[in-house]
């Protein structure tokens, strides 16, 4: 099973995320993690389409994933923390002006 982190600027905006962002972040956060599942099992290279993840201009080795016009979160790639599991750190979460 993948592992993550939460920094203290996502978990800050994670609480002032509408409820109606919130549930479609979760919907979506369960496709990510059985993506994630699906690369540490060689089946997946990257994330399906739909969860539209893409690098963040400008921030080196930032990716947003997107469910909605206004609707993303950040991360960036950890160091393994079990060997073998993919370690995700969350950034931020909300609306464009989350990006840098």
């Amino acid at each position: 099973m993948p592992t993550h982190f939460e920094n203290s600027l996502f978990l800050r905006d994670l609480k002032r995320l509408p409820p109606e962002q919130l549930a479609l972040f979760e919907a979506r956060l369960g496709e990510f993690k059985a993506d994630l599942l699906a690369m540490e099992a060689g089946l997946l290279t990257w994330f399906r389409a739909g969860l539209r993840v893409k690098k963040v201009k400008g921030a080196q080795g930032v990716y947003e994933m997107t469910w909605d016009r206004d609707g993303r979160a950040t991360f960036t790639w950890g160091a393994e923390q079990i060997q073998g599991k993919l370690h995700v750190i969350w950034l931020r979460i909300g609306g464009h002006d989350i990006l840098p």
